[in-house]
C-alpha cells in the first residue's frame, strides 16, 4: 500500500509567515518607524507653531533687522566673502535663469523636503528616527536666531545695488504677492534653513540610498540651494554657513543620543513633543464637548 507522507503542521506555516513580524518587533524602537498618523501629526503640528512663531516674532520694527545686515556685509567685506551681489547682477542678465531660481526657491525647500521624509519613512525606517529630530532641532534653535538676530535680506537693500528678481521681472515667487509676504516674517533669514534644509536632504540620499544618480543628487541640490539663495538676493554667505552649522550640529548630536544614549533620547523627545501633543488632544476635546483626552492617547514615543 502506497504511503502518503503526512501534510506539514499548519502551524509552522503560519510561524513561518509571522517571523519577519516577530523579527521586526525585536527590533530595538529607535530602528522603527512611529505610526504614520502620529508623525503626520507632529509634522503639522510642529511647521504650524514654526510659521506662526516666525511671524509672531516681528514685533521690534524692522530697525535692527536693517542694522544686523549692515553689520554682516561689512563683516563679509572684511573677510573677501561678499559675493552676494556680483551673483545677483549675473542672475539678472539671465531672465530664464531667475525665473527658474525664483521658482526653485518657492517650491523646492518645502517639496524636496516633505519628499525626503517621505521616502526616509517609508523604505529606511531604521533612520527616520534621528533624522527627523535633528532637522526638528535645528529648526527650532533657528527660531531663536530669528528672534534674537532679525536679518533684512540683501533684496531689502538696493542702495546697496541689490535687485529682487522677483520684483523685477514679474515673476512667480516666494513673496511675490502682497498677501504672501505678510503671511510670513521676511526677516527672518539667519540662519538659513533653506541652506539647512537642503543640506539635510542631501546628506541624508548620500548616507541612505545605493544608486549613484541619487547620491549624486544628494550632492548637487544642497550647492544649488546655497546657489539659488545668494543669487536671488534672499541670503547672506553667513547665512547659509550658520544654516549648515546649526543642522550639522543638530543631526550629530541626534545621532548620538539614538544610537548611544536611546533613554535619554526618548525622554528629551517626549519632553519636547508632549506640549504639542496636549495642545492637540485639548482642542480635539473642545471640539467634542468632552473633558480631555484618553491618557493613553496622550503619550507620545521617540
Amino acid at each position: 500500500m502506497a504511503q502518503i507522507a503526512p501534510a506539514a503542521p499548519r502551524g509552522q506555516t503560519q510561524e513561518a509567515a509571522s517571523a519577519p513580524r516577530r523579527q521586526a518587533a525585536r527590533l530595538p524602537k529607535r530602528l522603527t518607524a512611529p505610526p504614520v498618523w502620529r508623525e503626520l501629526l507632529l509634522i503639522a503640528l510642529f511647521y504650524s507653531a514654526y510659521t506662526l512663531t516666525r511671524i509672531v516674532l516681528v514685533q521690534d520694527g524692522t530697525g535692527p533687522a536693517f542694522r544686523h545686515a549692515d553689520s554682516i556685509l561689512g563683516l563679509e567685506r572684511f573677510l573677501g566673502i561678499d559675493v552676494e551681489l556680483p551673483m545677483n547682477q549675473w542672475l539678472l542678465q539671465e531672465p530664464w535663469l531667475a525665473k527658474a531660481a525664483n521658482a526653485f526657491y518657492a517650491t523646492a525647500h518645502f517639496a524636496v523636503t516633505l519628499g525626503v521624509v517621505i521616502w526616509v519613512y517609508r523604505y529606511r525606517p531604521q533612520a527616520y528616527r534621528w533624522a527627523r529630530t535633528g532637522i526638528m532641532a535645528a529648526t527650532g534653535v533657528a527660531l531663536l536666531g530669528f528672534w534674537l538676530y532679525p536679518l533684512a535680506p540683501p533684496r531689502f537693500l538696493p542702495s546697496y545695488g541689490f535687485v529682487d528678481p522677483v520684483t523685477a521681472l514679474h515673476s512667480f515667487g516666494l513673496y511675490a504677492s502682497d498677501a504672501s509676504g505678510s503671511l510670513t516674517n521676511q526677516y527672518a533669514a539667519m540662519p538659513s534653513m533653506h541652506a539647512g534644509w537642503a543640506l539635510w536632504c542631501g546628506f541624508l540620499l548620500v548616507k541612505l540610498t545605493t544608486q549613484r544618480w541619487a547620491k549624486l543628487l544628494g550632492v548637487i541640490y544642497p550647492a544649488t540651494t546655497v546657489f539659488v539663495i545668494l543669487s536671488t538676493a534672499n541670503h547672506y554667505l553667513m547665512d547659509a554657513v550658520a544654516g549648515v552649522a546649526v543642522i550639522s550640529a543638530a543631526m550629530g548630536l541626534s545621532y548620538i543620543l539614538y544610537y548611544r544614549c536611546p533613554e535619554r533620547a526618548a525622554r528629551l523627545w517626549r519632553r519636547f513633543t508632549s506640549p504639542l501633543v496636549q495642545v492637540f488632544y485639548r482642542a480635539l476635546a473642545a471640539v467634542r464637548g468632552d473633558s480631555g483626552a484618553p491618557g493613553a492617547a496622550r503619550k507620545s514615543s521617540i
